[in-house]
């Protein structure tokens, strides 16, 4: 049966270090702590005394002053790792975590988690290639030396890396090593860990190395497990749940985030807030809990999204720079029906097509079929579309020799109602207003992956206001834009008013327009 041994790196609130180790040693497991020696000493004491007797805990033999992006905290978890490989012979597994960390599951589901596949779990991915990188730097995180602090020593940083640049100074990776990156936090195997300890002893150019790399904690044990263990035993992610803001901070989790926690795809999650006390307190009895069954759907990220995402609708919405393809010409008309139901809208769209000559496509910028005649590598997917959107528009304009085209859009995509509503070309919006029930908002959560059929009942009913005001603010935002020629068609008005709206927004005869307003089932579910 596993046993594990946790790698635990910590810098502040000495009580809650004190609590984490009794709690995952008590289902019988170890720990082995580095306190972070830029922590008050009096902090550590406390610690050390607190847990100076228990069997299952040890320290690391040497405090280092950690700094974030450094080579520091590699070596800290070098130095506590080694401690805990020599102490703790019974540990066939050794897991790093921090101090904010809290455990989301039960020791006995984690044992049963690693004993059911022989594997290690850490997250790694090319450096170069592998698209981890957002912002930043990256080659000359490896290719130059760095001796200072990005976030302390900002004019030294960069001073230092174009003095390297100007004199050649580039070097090389390690020969034999290919350089990976990933999340920091990891679950190794115990004949894992003891060869990585083995290879940096022998081969001491490699930590020589990674000691002037930047941030090297994202790339050291990645690159070495990756260089040592076979991909076949290889899981690329990491058992901890965190998740990063559209900020780059990390998202904290409070009380009301228990029953979310329980159902990620992790052991552990960070970070937990330190002032969420029930929820620390109700995550620590979990992991000495038994028999509990944990049903994962794993809609932590896309929900978090989501909800971050409705505080920021100005930048959701910022207005962005127009492809360079010029405007749609001012003698042409692009009709555009906004309908959250899309089946509505396509059922409108397929009626112009049988009545009118206007050609009529469908929500080409949100599905791959959408009634599109054959436009070569401009359609080939969904993105490429809304990359090259004028584009697009243009070239259907000239496949169909027409001087009108009819478009789907669903009310989420406001930049690109506002983008065709500023060009040249005249732009007419048909609003489809239709109520949302209980039964489709669920859907819609589906469809968003907000939810699963996993999700409990009760956070599905306390979303549903939620997604129900998000759902209203689109429509809110869509009225606000002020758009001169906008009619809005409901089932609520009757086929006498729609029928008015569509002869406005369509330029055609009333009995047209009185048999598109009475399309069967036009509105149904």
């Amino acid at each position: 049966m596993a046993r594990i041994a946790f790698i635990l790196l910590t810098h502040k609130d000495p009580q809650g270090v004190i609590d984490q180790a009794r709690r995952l040693t008590a289902a019988g497991d170890f720990v082995a702590i580095h306190h972070d020696r830029n922590a008050p000493r009096e902090d550590y004491r406390r610690i050390r005394e607190a847990l100076a007797d228990h069997p299952r805990v040890c320290f690391a033999p040497r405090r280092i002053r950690c700094g974030w992006g450094e080579w520091s905290l590699v070596g800290a978890t070098l130095t506590t790792l080694r401690e805990a490989e020599a102490r703790f012979s019974q540990a066939t597994h050794f897991y790093l975590l921090s101090g904010d960390c809290m455990p989301v599951k039960s020791a006995e589901y984690a044992r049963r988690f690693l004993d059911s596949e022989e594997c290690d779990h850490i997250e790694c991915v090319d450096f170069l290639n592998g698209g981890w990188i957002k912002t930043g730097i990256t080659e000359e995180r490896l290719i130059y030396r760095h001796w200072f602090n990005e976030r302390r020593q900002k004019a030294l940083f960069y001073a230092s890396m174009a003095v390297q640049k100007r004199l050649g100074l580039q070097r090389s990776v390690p020969e034999g090593l290919q350089v990976m990156i990933g999340s920091q936090w990891w679950c190794l195997r115990r004949r894992t860990v003891e060869a990585v300890l083995e290879l940096i002893a022998t081969v001491p150019a490699i930590p020589r190395f990674f000691r002037t790399t930047w941030i090297p904690d994202e790339t050291f044990f990645q690159t070495l497990v990756a260089h040592l263990v076979p991909r076949t035993q290889i899981r690329s992610r990491s058992l901890t749940f965190l998740m990063f803001t559209d900020y780059g901070m990390p998202v904290t989790f409070y009380n009301d985030h228990y029953d979310l926690l329980l159902r990620q795809d992790s052991l552990f999650a960070r970070k937990i807030s330190a002032e969420a006390q029930q929820l620390r307190a109700g995550l620590g009895a979990l992991w000495q809990s038994e028999g509990q069954e944990f049903p994962i759907s794993a809609e932590g990220p896309r929900l978090i999204r989501f909800l971050t995402g409705r505080g920021r609708v100005g930048r959701r919405f910022a207005p962005r720079a127009w492809e360079t393809d010029g405007s749609l010409g001012r003698s042409h008309v692009v009709h555009l029906i906004v309908a959250k139901k899309w089946h509505v809208a396509k059922r409108l769209t397929a009626r112009i097509r049988a009545l009118t000559a206007i050609p009529a496509v469908d929500y080409v910028f949100d599905e791959a079929d959408a009634a599109l005649p054959d436009m070569g590598g401009v359609a080939s997917t969904v993105a490429k579309r809304a990359r090259h959107r004028r584009a697009l528009v243009k070239l259907l304009f000239e496949q169909l020799d027409a001087t009108q085209l009819v478009l789907c859009l669903d009310p989420s995509g406001l930049n690109l109602i506002s983008d065709f509503a500023a060009d040249r070309a005249e732009a007419r919006i048909l609003f489809i207003d239709t109520p949302f029930d209980d039964d489709y908002l669920r859907g819609h959560m589906g469809r968003i992956g907000l939810a699963n059929d996993s999700t409990p009942a009760d956070v599905l009913d306390r979303l549903l206001p939620v997604v129900r005001g998000d759902l209203e603010h689109e429509v809110e935002r869509l009225r606000d834009m002020g758009f001169s020629r906008f009619e809005t068609c409901a089932a609520a008005q009757g086929i006498e008013r729609n029928a008015a709206a569509l002869a406005r927004f369509l330029d055609v005869s009333p009995e047209i327009a009185q048999d598109l307003a009475a399309t069967p089932n036009l509105f149904d579910d």
